[in-house]
């Protein structure tokens, strides 16, 4: 095929189309090259939403915390916490520990 014949055909006269060339390569500088590239707003959209689902399991542990907080108020939930939690005790108490370890 001589270049004669290719000028003809409708696709290689649009795309040597001196608007299209210049078309063709402000996109490709746009999502390749540039500094505002799609691919790096794409890991910034990433990094967006990981962002948020930190945020999320943050504000739920914060409210769950705060419901602890609130329970930990009265005096009896608070002794049984510090039991629990800290193995503490008052000075006439023993308290015995049974840890359970299984063989496999």
């Amino acid at each position: 095929m001589k270049f004669k014949d290719l000028r003809k055909k409708p696709w290689f006269r649009f795309f040597s189309n001196k608007y299209v060339l210049i078309s063709i390569v402000f996109a490709g500088w746009m999502i390749f090259l540039d500094t505002n590239s799609w691919f790096i707003h794409h890991e910034l959209d990433q990094e967006i939403n990981e962002l948020q689902d930190n945020k999320d399991y943050y504000e739920k542990e914060i409210s769950k915390d705060k419901a602890v907080i609130k329970k930990l108020q009265d005096s009896v939930e608070l002794e049984k916490f510090a039991r629990q939690k800290y193995y503490m005790k008052r000075p006439d108490e023993d308290i015995y520990i049974i840890e359970y370890d299984t063989i496999d």
